[in-house]
């Protein structure tokens, strides 16, 4: 085909695209080439210096010589030169930051890549701040993410699985693994998951935690997240899978269990004393922020006996004049903080802050001066958020939860609070994320895994890779795992 056509071909295809740049070239022996490329993604001093200056020099002295095979050799310094097998490999190479490079006369093409994407340094994450230990944290391009998971695991049994998803976004997808560790069961169901999505776009790793998901309609989080490299590996040695997105900085793991959310990347860069006591502190916080404001509305509706007489009157005194009953009082001092707290995320951050300490003391103390509500009720409510924050990754289930169990209190006092324990309990202990029990290693109690349960053992006595986990490769360290 003549390559004036192949030209005007690829600008109907690109017709509504304007980053779209073309360039014809004439070689020192006179052979006509064209190359193809979106200005917006490719580095423009590459291109001139690597790809347009050598095939302009190109010269055919012997006149038999193929000028496809001779621009090839021009290109051979780039890692990433080949010949697309079809068009639509070839128009997703250009997309992907790569230029094309047509031939007069001749049905075969060369891609070459060039890309220039921007990409952000890798740097400390907010959601994962440690007081010691390493402050990398991921990216949004997935060439990054991989190359931090690759400095820390220098090993040819790391596997690196490639897919593409979305129909518009052709988002780069990577399964990563160790080949001697994971489950192939799981590795293969999560690669069927995730070639079953059909979709126009994938914007962040989050969209693909639903499809991940094994368990349905469910607020409770079943995939594992992170934001640090460091946790990755931890995770990956450990027999799980690591999913990466291109274009987001959250990296997903499977399988997943609560007692992930106890534990923190600090809790292995301090004492384990230290952790121990740092977990049992969360999982004590979590609990009061759940239950807290429901026990409150209970005990004033139904149980007022059961409150110390010095307590009651303290109470009593405080909740005079107040026109709601303590079930909407709660609710209503809940739903205020929750309206505060949305608020503050989207506002800009130095705004975000001061709306934050305003709402907070300024509204609740004139919420309380007004007489709408009362000093005890605004204080739980206050402590019950701050708990619910010692677990990040739970605060949004923790929040609900809470809500939840508010109102059992008010409708059912005590009895309904403890009704919806045991259901709670009943419905985390069936739930599974790829064949680990959801509260493993104590729904069942799995004894090798209290190691670093809730409370964290050293190093060395921790010999053996998590048995609530499916794993090919038991041992961790060069021993037979029993306690010394």
């Amino acid at each position: 085909m003549n390559i004036q056509k192949k030209i005007e071909h690829l600008k109907q295809k690109f017709s509504q695209t304007s980053d779209f740049a073309t360039r014809e070239l004439v070689t020192k022996s006179g052979e006509n080439i064209a190359i193809v490329w979106i200005e917006n993604v490719v580095d423009q001093l590459l291109l001139a210096q690597s790809v347009i200056a050598p095939l302009q020099d190109i010269n055919l002295h012997n006149k038999n010589a193929d000028i496809f095979t001779i621009a090839k050799e021009k290109m051979i310094a780039f890692s990433k030169l080949s010949e697309p097998a079809d068009e639509k490999t070839f128009i997703e190479s250009l997309l992907n930051g790569f230029v094309g490079i047509l031939f007069e006369n001749s049905e075969k093409t060369l891609i070459v890549e060039c890309a220039k994407w921007i990409v952000r340094l890798p740097a400390e994450p907010p959601t994962s701040a440690v007081v010691e230990g390493p402050r990398e944290g991921f990216v949004e391009d997935i060439i990054t993410n991989m190359a931090l998971l690759r400095k820390r695991l220098k090993t040819p049994n790391l596997v690196i699985d490639k897919l593409k998803i979305g129909e518009e976004t052709n988002s780069q997808i990577r399964i990563i693994y160790l080949k001697d560790v994971a489950d192939p069961k799981i590795v293969n169901k999560v690669k069927k998951k995730l070639e079953e999505i059909e979709i126009d776009g994938i914007v962040d790793s989050h969209y693909l935690s639903e499809f991940l998901m094994t368990g349905k309609h469910t607020i409770f989080k079943q995939i594992g997240s992170t934001e640090k490299p460091d946790i990755a590996t931890a995770k990956i040695l450990e027999g799980r899978i690591a999913i990466l997105t291109d274009g987001s900085p959250i990296v997903l793991t499977v399988p997943f269990v609560l007692l992930e959310d106890l534990q923190s990347s600090n809790d292995y860069y301090t004492t384990p004393a230290r952790a121990t006591l740092i977990r049992y502190l969360r999982l004590t916080a979590g609990i009061i922020g759940i239950l807290l404001p429901g026990l409150y509305v209970a005990l004033l509706t139904y149980h007022i006996k059961a409150i110390p007489i010095k307590l009651l009157i303290t109470i009593t005194n405080s909740i005079q004049g107040i026109p709601l009953p303590p079930l909407l009082e709660v609710i209503f001092i809940i739903f205020l903080f929750e309206i505060l707290y949305e608020a503050s995320l989207r506002m800009p951050r130095y705004m975000g802050l001061s709306l934050s300490v305003v709402g907070a003391l300024i509204l609740g103390d004139t919420a309380v001066k007004a007489g709408l509500v009362s000093p005890p009720a605004v204080l739980i409510v206050a402590i019950t958020g701050v708990m619910s924050y010692t677990l990040p990754e739970q605060s949004s289930q923790l929040s609900f939860l809470r809500l939840i169990f508010t109102i059992l209190g008010g409708f059912l006092g005590i009895f309904g609070i403890i009704v919806g324990i045991l259901f709670l309990i009943g419905y985390l202990v069936n739930m599974d994320s790829y064949g680990a029990p959801y509260l493993a290693p104590f729904a069942p109690y799995i004894k090798a895994d209290q190691k670093d349960g809730l409370y964290r053992k050293t190093f060395m006595r921790q010999r053996t890779r998590p048995f609530s986990l499916q794993n090919n490769n038991k041992r961790r360290q060069s021993n037979d795992g029993t306690d010394e």
